[in-house]
């Protein structure tokens, strides 16, 4: 219980925290303390910051599995108890599932001038089903491959999306704000309208990717590869700031938001 506590303090929560809000301050976490951000010279702050990783990382897995047992164990329905039909002789008894009222069958006499048990009706031998599988917490689809997929006005805020490839994804007028997408593939895809707010886009490969018109504020774009990409209209200042992290970002080629060209 101890060590639980202790996976709750890391991730900044109280003691039996759900699930969701469990995911929620792992992405916070890690976004806040992601190597990435921080300067490469800047050595003891790297190590610090990668040990940090380390521990948010652990302490989702491990709140993660216990809560997905205590689901398994509270979750899941009673094993099932057939109906008790009596049976023509003890000896045709089925082992039932444990049970608090064991099955006891009534003893019928044998047919006269026949020996006994040579007489039975047709009974069809009961295989006891195997416990029902608990339900468990829908998780979305997990292979890393969703390249051409149709996400057109799909609400994916804050969904993990980190090293999935999503080139040439219809993701247009997406929800993705807090979206944790590090590393992520959006070669060529059409971003057009979509609301990244605050998503965490750290060295995404969007070369050549259509952002017109999506809303970038507060987005993190640190070295993500922007290469040949359309930022015609997109959201990115309030006012004379700039509200978009863009350090180590490869523009080259670039289309900017005022329809000039990044050399």
């Amino acid at each position: 219980m101890r060590e639980l506590e202790r996976y709750y303090r890391v991730l900044e929560l109280e003691p039996g925290a759900s699930l969701e809000e469990v995911n929620q301050a792992y992405r916070d976490l890690a976004f806040i303390w992601h190597p990435d951000r921080i300067p490469q010279e800047k050595h003891r702050l790297q190590e610090k910051a990668r040990r940090k990783l380390q521990e948010i990382n652990e302490a989702r897995d491990k709140l993660r599995s216990v809560k997905a047992k205590y689901k398994s164990k509270s979750g899941s329905n009673a094993p099932y108890q057939p109906r008790k039909t009596a049976s023509p002789s003890s000896e045709s008894r089925t082992e039932w599932p444990s049970s608090p009222y064991p099955y006891q069958p009534k003893k019928t006499a044998a047919p006269s001038g026949s020996r006994e048990n040579s007489y039975a009706p047709y009974q069809q031998k009961w295989t006891p089903k195997s416990t029902p599988t608990p339900n468990k917490t829908y998780q979305p689809p997990q292979q890393s491959d969703l390249s051409g997929q149709d996400f057109r006005r799909a609400n994916l805020k804050g969904r993990d999306l980190s090293g999935r490839n999503l080139s040439y994804a219809k993701l247009n007028g997406a929800n993705l704000s807090d979206a944790f997408m590090h590393k992520v593939v959006l070669r060529g895809a059409d971003l057009s309208d979509a609301n990244l707010f605050r998503a965490n886009l750290l060295l995404a490969d969007m070369k050549e990717a259509n952002l017109q018109g999506a809303d970038l504020i507060g987005a993190d774009l640190s070295g993500a590869d922007l290469r040949g990409a359309d930022l015609r209209g997109a959201r990115i200042r309030s006012g004379d700031r700039l509200l978009v992290k863009l350090i180590g970002a490869n523009l080259s080629g670039a289309i900017m938001p005022d329809g000039s060209i990044h050399q």
